[in-house]
């Protein structure tokens, strides 16, 4: 069994090395027990600090990471599927992705890849008693995560109590088959995952319980942030409903009468 485990980077030159070298250490000891094979697939994106210098120094001691550089692409969600369209390239039999802050634990990737089984997906879910967070987020993020959760699951009948955990890891053939039919935005690439897996091919994905490290230094603004993200999720929606045809006239009107958090 080969996995490719894609990390969507940008400008994360303090935090990528700590992940390479832990994510590298840990499955590279399973390669050696025979366990699995595996790549560690660095997609930059849009970066202006150090970030390929560093990535390029982990190259030197795992040769198992490979990367690009793509300067053409801003977005966290269109880095992860061109890295799932390249992961295709190769014989990878399971094609996940992962954020680089380290928020997820290798051993808690690993819990993906043993777990899968026959799903053709799974992901974590952190709001399960059994999951492991490290350093509580406080009243306000869970509110606020809670609250969007709840508008995601109405919006698109999920049945995942947590779409937003930046893990999750996908057989190749249900890849292969949608990589190319994913509808996102700057802040719905999750959903729009989840929802074009489910909706394309009825996939049957996962959740189990996690362990998550809530971490220091991120690029998230709580101002803007929530209002993006859920501007986003009624998009998404609506392209996917009768009322598309809203959504491509919001696109003509004028640029100055757009409201600019749908991303």
């Amino acid at each position: 069994m080969r996995v490719s485990i894609v990390i969507p980077a940008y400008n994360e030159e303090k935090r990528i090395g700590k992940m390479l070298d832990e994510y590298g250490k840990f499955f590279y000891e399973l390669k050696k027990k025979n366990v699995l094979d595996f790549e560690i697939f660095v997609m930059i994106n849009g970066t202006t600090d150090r970030t390929e210098e560093v990535v390029k120094e982990y190259q030197k001691k795992f040769k198992e990471i490979i990367y690009i550089n793509r300067l053409d692409i801003a977005a966290k969600g269109l880095a992860v599927i061109e890295g799932f369209k390249d992961a295709l390239k190769r014989n990878n039999d399971l094609i996940g992705f992962v954020d680089g802050d380290l928020a997820t634990p290798p051993e808690a990737y690993y819990e993906l890849i043993k777990n899968i089984g026959n799903y053709d997906g799974i992901i974590p879910i952190r709001w399960d008693k059994k999951s492991k967070i490290v350093f509580e987020q406080s009243f306000f993020r869970k509110m606020l995560s809670a609250g969007y959760n709840f508008i995601v699951r109405s919006l698109f009948l999920f049945p995942y109590k947590d779409t937003q955990c930046g893990a999750k890891l996908f057989k190749r053939e249900i890849l292969e088959k949608n990589v190319n039919k994913i509808v996102t935005s700057s802040w719905g690439f999750d959903i729009a995952l989840l929802f074009c897996l489910r909706k394309e091919s009825h996939a049957k994905i996962k959740s189990i319980p996690t362990i998550w490290e809530d971490k220091k230094g991120s690029k998230i603004n709580f101002k803007r942030t929530p209002i993006r993200m859920f501007a986003s999720a009624i998009r998404l929606r609506l392209i996917h409903s009768p009322f598309k045809e809203f959504v491509r006239l919001y696109r003509k009107l004028p640029e100055k009468m757009k409201f600019h958090q749908w991303g």
